[in-house]
C-alpha cells in the first residue's frame, strides 16, 4: 500500500462526522466530487471497505469505525502539539462548534465572543452534527443533548423553542409549500420534521439549513426555524403555534481538562451571557419586531 497523506484521512474524518459528502465537502471546502473520490482511493488503498453507501449518507463499516478511532488518537495528538507550539508563541487558538443558527447568532454579536484586543484567535466551525470533544476536535460546542461523556463539564444555557414561518402577510397561499433541507443533511429534529410531517407538500429541498431563512423570506414557502431565528426577521411571521415536540435544552461544553485555560474559560464564559441575553428570545416568549 502506498503511503497516504493526512489530507486522505482528513476527508475521511469529514465524511465519517458529517454522514455524507455534502456536508464534508462544505466542511472541507472541496467539491463532494473531490471528496467521493479521496474516500474511493483511500478504500483501495486501504483494501478495505469504510462506509455503507445509502440515500440518507454514508455510515462507517466496523472497518471505517477501526480507522476512525486510530485517526482520532493521532488527530488530538496533532492538535496538541499544535496548542503546546502556539502558547510558546504567546498566542492559542480556541475552536468553537455550534450548528447553523447559533452560528449566526455569534457572528451577528461577534464583539460580545472575540475582540481585537483578545490573545487568542477564534475559530468558528459550523455542524448540524454532535461535537466530539473527547479527541480534541472542538473546545467548546453548542449540544442539544445533555453530555454523559465522564471528560466533559457542561453549563445549562436555556431551551430552544421552533416554529414553521413564512414571508409576513403571506396568508395561507403558502400553506401547502414546505421548505426543507435533503433527507440526507437533515441530522436534527427541527430539519427532519416537514420530510416526516409535510412530506407530501415539500416545494423546494435544499442542502444547508441557512437556505431556509432565504426563502421563507423571498415567500417560496413554509419554513421550520428557530424562534431566536424567525422571530427577529422583521420579513417573517409565525405560521402557527410553536411546535412542542421539537423543544429542547442546549449545553455549553468543554473538556474538563482544559476549564483552567484562560482562552477557552472566556470564550465559554462569554458564549453564555450571549446565550442568556437571548433567551427570551430562544424560548420563544418574547413577540417578533416590526
Amino acid at each position: 500500500m502506498k503511503d497516504m497523506s493526512w489530507e486522505s484521512y482528513r476527508t475521511f474524518l469529514d465524511v465519517a462526522r458529517q454522514g455524507g459528502l455534502t456536508g464534508a465537502a462544505q466542511a472541507s471546502g472541496l467539491s463532494p466530487a473531490t471528496v467521493g473520490r479521496r474516500i474511493l482511493q483511500l478504500e483501495e488503498a486501504m483494501g478495505r471497505v469504510l462506509f455503507q453507501r445509502s440515500q440518507t449518507g454514508y455510515r462507517m463499516t466496523a472497518e471505517g469505525q477501526a480507522l476512525h478511532d486510530r485517526l482520532l488518537a493521532m488527530e488530538a495528538i496533532a492538535r496538541g502539539i499544535e496548542s503546546w507550539r502556539q502558547e510558546g508563541q504567546g498566542t492559542t487558538t480556541v475552536r468553537v462548534m455550534a450548528g447553523t443558527w447559533v452560528t449566526w447568532l455569534v457572528c451577528e454579536n461577534m464583539t460580545a465572543i472575540c475582540t481585537g484586543r483578545d490573545p487568542f484567535r477564534l475559530d468558528l466551525s459550523v455542524s448540524e452534527r454532535r461535537a466530539t470533544l473527547a479527541h480534541r476536535e472542538v473546545d467548546v460546542a453548542l449540544r442539544a443533548v445533555e453530555p454523559t461523556e465522564p471528560a466533559l463539564i457542561s453549563r445549562p444555557a436555556g431551551d430552544v423553542a421552533y416554529a414553521a414561518y413564512r414571508r409576513r402577510n403571506a396568508g395561507d397561499a403558502l400553506a401547502d409549500r414546505w421548505l426543507a433541507v435533503s433527507e440526507e443533511d437533515a441530522v436534527s429534529a427541527y430539519l427532519r420534521w416537514p420530510h416526516e410531517r409535510m412530506g407530501g407538500s415539500i416545494a423546494i429541498v435544499v442542502s444547508r439549513p441557512r437556505s431556509l431563512l432565504d426563502l421563507a423570506r423571498s415567500g417560496a414557502g413554509q419554513a421550520v426555524l428557530p424562534c431566536f431565528v424567525g422571530d427577529l426577521d422583521p420579513d417573517l411571521e409565525r405560521a402557527g403555534e410553536e411546535i412542542r415536540e421539537l423543544r429542547h435544552h442546549q449545553w455549553i461544553v468543554a473538556n474538563g481538562e482544559d476549564r483552567h485555560r484562560r482562552d477557552i474559560r472566556t470564550v465559554s464564559d462569554r458564549l453564555f451571557r450571549l446565550l442568556k441575553s437571548y433567551s427570551d428570545l430562544f424560548s420563544g416568549r418574547r413577540p417578533s419586531r416590526t
